[in-house]
């Protein structure tokens, strides 16, 4: 599935909590992502891309490697 999906009105609301997030608490904090694109942005694309349950499953196991152990690096959504 390569064409962007319509976002329902859950997904809309998803989005917009990680965008408030990216934009006024992760700056409050030093960037300590371990991939690019970060992990939120990840998020974005996912929801975007499968929609909000799918997007939401592959952000949340995508955050659980996030963490100083693993190598990390480019890790663009599948």
């Amino acid at each position: 599935m390569s064409a962007l999906r319509t976002p329902s009105f859950l997904a809309r609301f998803v989005l917009k909590a990680i965008r408030f997030y990216q934009r006024n608490i992760s700056p409050l904090f030093r960037p300590h992502c371990i991939y690019r694109p970060t992990c939120s942005e990840y998020a974005v694309q996912a929801i975007q891309k499968y929609g909000v349950g799918k997007g939401c499953l592959l952000a949340g196991k995508r955050i659980l490697r996030c963490h100083p152990f693993h190598v990390g690096g480019y890790d663009p959504v599948p």
